[in-house]
């Protein structure tokens, strides 16, 4: 059975040839052209994954985004937009999207995120890399499907985290993230590394999407007086470690 995508998008030229691209691609596609008809169509047929235009009259995007959020509703959800400020893109990653691409783009950029987004809808298990150079990799506990290091703790079953007693309301992104952060606590992942294994696809050297999510999961983790988790190696990638 091919793969379903709910597309809402208000621009009929763009719609239509979002479309016909997608369905060539092998996707069934169900195109609508405001939110309201994206919820009722997600709320009757669930797809596999959503794509949705953020600015849209009546209910956007980032509306239709929250409700399904609030819903339970885990389904991955690609946003299209036209807006390039990172406090824009922050807004949809709060609203619980899980990627973004912006306009114009590239068809083959869409079709690449949404493989990645619609491989992660049942992750496996990430592997566990080899012994790694350099400064020991810190003490990382793995018990069934939990994962525990720094102070988180992550049941990889229910898809649920804590940082001590808090529980951490994470997107489907950043618990993959965090997930790969966990398990190679300690240990330096590039940049390139991180790409492909979050998103299946490098973005190249220019791309700030690494770096958006990144600093939206600090902002959910960091507490007043703890020490930060996640830190930037300048140049190569990033580590967790509790410092």
């Amino acid at each position: 059975m091919p793969q379903t995508v709910l597309l809402a998008e208000d621009d009929r030229a763009i719609r239509h040839a979002l479309e016909r691209a997608l369905t060539l691609e092998g996707y069934a596609v169900t195109a609508v052209a405001d939110g309201v008809e994206a919820l009722a169509q997600a709320h009757t047929n669930p797809p596999d994954v959503l794509v949705l235009d953020v600015m849209m009259p009546g209910i956007d995007g980032l509306q239709v985004c929250r409700v399904l959020r609030a819903e339970g509703d885990r389904t991955p959800i690609l946003m299209l937009t036209a807006l390039v400020e990172t406090a824009d893109r922050i807004a949809g990653l709060d609203a619980g999207a899980d990627d973004y691409v912006v306009k114009p783009f590239d068809v083959e950029e869409v079709f690449a995120r949404l493989r990645a987004l619609l491989r992660r809808t049942s992750p496996a298990p990430a592997a566990a890399p080899g012994p790694a150079e350099g400064p020991a990799r810190e003490a990382v506990q793995a018990v069934g499907r939990q994962l525990e290091a720094a102070g988180l703790r992550m049941d990889l079953q229910a898809r649920r985290a804590w940082r001590g007693r808090r529980e951490l309301e994470l997107t489907r992104t950043e618990f993959e993230l965090l997930e790969l952060l966990v398990r190679n606590a300690g240990v330096v992942l590039d940049h390139s590394t991180i790409y492909d294994r979050i998103w299946g696809y490098d973005f190249g050297p220019g791309s700030k999407n690494l770096a958006v999510y990144v600093g939206y999961l600090r902002r959910k983790l960091d507490e007043p007086g703890a020490p930060q988790l996640i830190h930037t190696v300048r140049g190569v990638g990033y580590v967790l470690r509790e410092d």
